[in-house]
C-alpha cells in the first residue's frame, strides 16, 4: 500500500524556521505545508493591504521560502500555505522572485484565489453584532470565505510545485494534497474525514509534538528547545502514523496527540469543514513505538454547502500603559495607581468606550483573585487598556499612565505606551455555491516582475 508523506512546516504566521528547514531536509517529505493564518491575521493583511496595494501577504514569506525552497526543489517536495492572506497573487510572484534569485528554473507556483467575498458579503447578517456587513459602512475592511480543497488539488494537478493560498480551511491545506496524491472521489465521505483528521493534527504545527503541551514534572517534554515539526505517512485509506525526524526535540505521544485531536473541536461527531463533515467521535489513537502513533476511526458525511465567512471591521483605537512595581505592598501601590489613572481621565471628562486595569502577575488571567491570603508576589505589572472612539483619546489614555512616574505612587517604573487601531472579528455563513475560486499558474521561467 503507498503512503504519503506531508509535513507540517508552521502553525502560525510568527512559527519558527529552523524546525520547517531540518523536516524539509531530513523528512523525505511529498508535501510541505505551512499553515500561518488565524482569525484575526487575514483581517490585519487586508489592513495592510489598504495601506500598500502591494502588502497584505505573510511577512515571513520571504525568508520561509528562502529557506526551504533549494531543499524542496532538490528533493521534489510540493509546498502547500495560506501565507498569501490577503494578496496571493503578490505572494506568488514573490515566491516565483525568490526561486529565480536562488537559481530554481522550472518551478510552477500557483496563486488560489476567491475567497475574498467583501464585493457580495453586504445582505448577510454578522452573527457578534446582530446586523449586516454593509451596515457597517467604511468600517467594514475585509470578508474571507474559509474556501476548501477544489482549487488546490487542481492547482496540484496542473503541475504546481508551490501553492499560494489565502484564507483556506487549516485542515484543507493538508487534505488536498492527500486528494492530488491517493484521486480520492470528492464525496468520499469517510476518506475526506479521515483526511481532515490528519489536517487537523498537523495543522498547528509543534502543537502536537511537545510544543504547547510541556508542563515541568507534570508533562515533561525531552530537549524542548530542538522541538521538531511533525509529519504524518498517511496511506491510501487516509489512516496516518503520526511522528516527526529522528533525533529532534520533542515528542509524539498518545497525550500530545490527544490534546490537539480535541483543539478547537466543538463537536466531535460534527466538525464543521468545507469539505466534509467530519466526525471524530470514534477515532483511535494507538503508541506503537517511540515518536509514533498510529490514528484511524475517523468517518465523515456530506459538506453543509454553507461556509464560514471572517468578516474584519474597524473598531476603534486601543491604548494600552503599563507600569511595573516591586517589593513591599506593590500590589496595593499598583492598585491606586489604576484608580489614579481612572480617576483622572474622568476628571477630564474623557469618554472611553470601554477599559480596564490588570496586574499581571496577580489578576490578570484569573478575575477576580480567588484568595486573597495568598502570599503576594514581589512584583506585579499594571496594565491599563482602554478602546477609544479616536487615536487623539487613546493618546491621552496612555500619557494618564506616564504621568504615573512622578505623580504617582512610589516605586513605579518601566512605562511602555502603545496606540493601535483596533481591527475586530465578526462571522456569518454563505452559501459555498457563491463562492468562486480559481487559481493562476506562473512559471520561474517567466520573466520576474
Amino acid at each position: 500500500m503507498s503512503v504519503l508523506r506531508i509535513g507540517a512546516g508552521a502553525g502560525f504566521s510568527g512559527d519558527r524556521i529552523a524546525p520547517a528547514v531540518e523536516l524539509a531536509e531530513k523528512g523525505n517529505l511529498d508535501f510541505l505545508v505551512f499553515e500561518c493564518l488565524a482569525e484575526r491575521t487575514i483581517a490585519l493583511a487586508q489592513h495592510a493591504r489598504l495601506k500598500d496595494p502591494a502588502s497584505g501577504f505573510d511577512p515571513m514569506l520571504e525568508r520561509r521560502m528562502r529557506a526551504v525552497l533549494p531543499i524542496t526543489a532538490r528533493n521534489g517536495t510540493r509546498i502547500v500555505s495560506n501565507m498569501g492572506a490577503a494578496n496571493p497573487q503578490a505572494a506568488a510572484r514573490l515566491v516565483r522572485k525568490v526561486a529565480h534569485d536562488l537559481g530554481l528554473h522550472d518551478l510552477k507556483i500557483a496563486a488560489v484565489t476567491g475567497d475574498d467575498v467583501l464585493d457580495v458579503i453586504g445582505p448577510c447578517q454578522l452573527d457578534e453584532t446582530g446586523s449586516t456587513a454593509a451596515a457597517m459602512g467604511k468600517r467594514l475592511i475585509s470578508a474571507n470565505a474559509y474556501i476548501g480543497i477544489a482549487p488546490i488539488v487542481a492547482a496540484l494537478d496542473a503541475g504546481a510545485d508551490v501553492v499560494i493560498c489565502g484564507r483556506a480551511s487549516d485542515p484543507a491545506l493538508f487534505l488536498a494534497p492527500l486528494v492530488h496524491h491517493f484521486g480520492w472521489s470528492m464525496d468520499d465521505w469517510t476518506r475526506l474525514g479521515r483526511g481532515t483528521l490528519v489536517g487537523h493534527l498537523l495543522e498547528c504545527s509543534a502543537q502536537v509534538t511537545g510544543g504547547y503541551f510541556a508542563d515541568p514534572g507534570v508533562k515533561d517534554v525531552p530537549n524542548l528547545a530542538r522541538v521538531g515539526f511533525p509529519l504524518a505517512e498517511v496511506d491510501e485509506d487516509g489512516n496516518a502514523v503520526i511522528t516527526k525526524v529522528a533525533g529532534t526535540g520533542g515528542c509524539v505521544t498518545r497525550a500530545t496527540c490527544t490534546e490537539q485531536l480535541l483543539y478547537e473541536i466543538h463537536d466531535p461527531e460534527s466538525y464543521l469543514q468545507p469539505d466534509v463533515v467530519a466526525d471524530f467521535s470514534k477515532v483511535m489513537i494507538e503508541q506503537i513505538g517511540p515518536d509514533r502513533v498510529a490514528v484511524s476511526g475517523a468517518d465523515g458525511r456530506a459538506a453543509t454547502g454553507r461556509l464560514k465567512i471572517s468578516v474584519g471591521y474597524r473598531d476603534g483605537w486601543k491604548a494600552d500603559g503599563q507600569i511595573s512595581y516591586a517589593g513591599a505592598n506593590c500590589v496595593a501601590r499598583a492598585r491606586l495607581a489604576a484608580e489614579l489613572v481612572q480617576q483622572r481621565l474622568e476628571d477630564a471628562g474623557i469618554d472611553l468606550i470601554e477599559s480596564r486595569a490588570d496586574l499581571i502577575g496577580y489578576d490578570s488571567v484569573p478575575r477576580p483573585v480567588a484568595n486573597e491570603q495568598a502570599a503576594p508576589p514581589h512584583e506585579v505589572r499594571l496594565r491599563f487598556v482602554a478602546r477609544c472612539k479616536t487615536p487623539e483619546i487613546a493618546h491621552l489614555v496612555v500619557d494618564e499612565v506616564e504621568g504615573l512616574y512622578l505623580c504617582g505612587p512610589a516605586g513605579g517604573g518601566g512605562v511602555t505606551r502603545n496606540v493601535g487601531e483596533i481591527i475586530a472579528i465578526a462571522s456569518t455563513l454563505m452559501p459555498a455555491k457563491s463562492v468562486r475560486t480559481s487559481f493562476e499558474m506562473l512559471e520561474t521561467q517567466d520573466a520576474v516582475a
